[in-house]
């Protein structure tokens, strides 16, 4: 039986100049996906993961803020609107990039079911860092919003679903639709 390799990208980084960073995409993901792997934490990361889909912790804090916060509502309205912005926009890039998820060699398969075969870039990472901006805008302490963010970023390629590169690229991508749209 033939093993089946991860190619980073699509056409584009098939290119000279770009073989360089996708060799280093596939060694990050593969040292990422091979490092502490012991169950609990991979429990973690995958309920983690789990929570993210479609922005949802992030709209679920929005949705408990505003329940709690009447003088705060609006803003916390503003985060779920920036959340789902967010989401739409990284579905219409993903669409157009059409980058495939990576597939490593059998002994290492992904280790979370995914919503869609495209990878690029990560929602979770999207929405994540779209959501925590907007929360620490409504109020809340940004610093455990942005530890959440970085770890469910970093749980994609740790559970196999993402190249880090994706991950990165989503994370810009909300972080700046959240500058964008907060105050």
């Amino acid at each position: 039986m033939s093993k089946r390799r991860a190619v980073p990208g699509g056409p584009l980084l098939h290119s000279d100049p770009w073989r360089g960073l996708a060799a280093l995409d596939l060694k990050l993901l593969r040292l990422l996906r091979t490092r502490a792997h012991i169950p609990a934490i991979e429990q973690a990361a995958i309920r983690l993961a789990r929570s993210g889909e479609n922005g949802m912790i992030w709209n679920a804090i929005a949705v408990a803020g505003g329940t709690l916060s009447a003088r705060r509502r609006d803003d916390y309205v503003r985060a779920i609107e920036i959340v789902l912005l967010t989401l739409l926009l990284n579905t219409v890039v993903k669409q157009t990039v059409r980058r495939a998820r990576p597939v490593l060699e059998e002994e290492l398969p992904a280790l979370t079911p995914v919503l869609s075969g495209r990878s690029y870039p990560s929602a979770h990472a999207s929405t994540s860092f779209a959501g925590a901006r907007a929360l620490a805008a409504a109020g809340l302490p940004a610093p455990p919003l942005r530890i959440v963010a970085v770890a469910m970023a970093l749980s994609r390629p740790y559970l196999g679903v993402h190249y880090p590169s994706d991950v990165v690229a989503g994370a810009l991508l909300g972080d700046s639709v959240a500058r964008l749209m907060t105050p």
